[in-house]
């Protein structure tokens, strides 16, 4: 295992799971402060897109970081995922990235609103993938 890789994707995973708390937190209580000045943080927030069947983007993307991160702590303590974890990286990111293509698409063409947060999120998950395609490819050479 490339352990620079590995923690590389670490901290990405943390930075994401770090942002999409902050924008649960943001979702849930409503308090315009806490975009930092930038009033597209709202826009974005308060969109129709900031949901998915009643569950807000934010909450998918704890769920989406730390699951990511649990694999990535447990890769290591059991063969299962010492196996397959760097499969189930890859495939839990590039679904990820396809959520984040469809968010800066939402963003840029549809809202013509950008929220830091988010923006920050997405750069995080696409190096994310980036980096599983890069451990998948080390894997299995």
């Amino acid at each position: 295992m490339d352990k620079w890789l590995f923690r590389s994707s670490v901290a990405l995973v943390i930075v994401g799971l770090a942002v999409s708390v902050y924008m649960t937190v943001y979702k849930y209580t409503g308090n315009d402060g806490m975009c930092l000045g930038s009033g597209d943080c709202s826009t974005v927030n308060a969109s129709v897109f900031s949901e998915v069947n009643g569950i807000p983007v934010a909450v998918l993307g704890v769920i989406g970081y730390a699951a990511i991160l649990i694999i990535h702590y447990y890769e290591d303590k059991f063969e299962y995922l010492r196996r397959n974890g760097t499969m189930l990286v890859f495939g839990m990111s590039l679904t990820g990235f396809l959520f984040t293509l469809w968010l800066v698409y939402v963003e840029f063409a549809i809202l013509k609103a950008y929220c830091p947060f988010c923006l920050t999120s997405q750069a995080a998950m696409t190096l994310i993938f980036i980096i599983a395609v890069a451990r998948l490819i080390r894997n299995e050479i």
